[in-house]
């Protein structure tokens, strides 16, 4: 099974305007699985070109872990996901969907979606984005021959406790 993840939105919540975005610094646990590299652990992920790291909440690797799930880097982050964000989350390097060059035809369609159905091949998966409509699990039903759980996020607020229930009781059904 796997799990596409984006990042801004899923991970790093914005534009809430009916409360401020809580901000991390640990302590950091790494994910079942994984282990912190020889050295001292990673530090609060604030970086000049990416002022809102610390915005994302370090729980969040290991409660993704815990999904059970391949987790795969689906985000224009690309490489950058692994370096910033993994050690963060105490995550391993995840695998990294490598977009298209082409243009997407214009249409209700994200641009994310033909790219992701083609690298799942079939397989089951889950994919946690901001940006997901109904025209992105409609076609994602017609041309994906597997399960396939296309989640929507609210950027607002980020991955809360309702997306893990939701992405749970998804998983458990399968």
């Amino acid at each position: 099974m796997l799990l596409f993840l984006d990042v801004d939105g899923p991970l790093i919540p914005f534009g809430a305007a009916d409360r401020a975005h809580p901000l991390y610094d640990g302590p950091l646990v790494p994910a079942a699985g994984a282990s912190w590299p020889p050295g001292p652990r990673p530090a609060a992920p604030v970086h000049a070109d990416h002022p809102l790291l610390a915005r994302v909440d370090p729980a969040l690797g290991p409660r993704l872990a815990g999904l059970g799930c391949e987790l795969v880097w689906a985000t224009t982050w690309m490489d950058e996901a692994n370096a910033a964000l993994a050690p963060w989350l105490g995550l391993p390097a995840l695998p990294v969907v490598r977009w298209p060059d082409e243009d997407e035809p214009p249409g209700p369609l994200h641009w994310k979606t033909r790219p992701l159905v083609a690298w799942a091949a079939g397989r089951p998966f889950v994919w946690v984005d901001d940006e997901i409509t109904e025209a992105d699990r409609s076609w994602t039903a017609a041309h994906h021959p597997g399960p396939a759980l296309p989640h929507r996020v609210d950027h607002r607020y980020g991955l809360t406790d309702t997306d893990f229930r939701v992405l749970g009781d998804w998983l458990a059904a399968l």
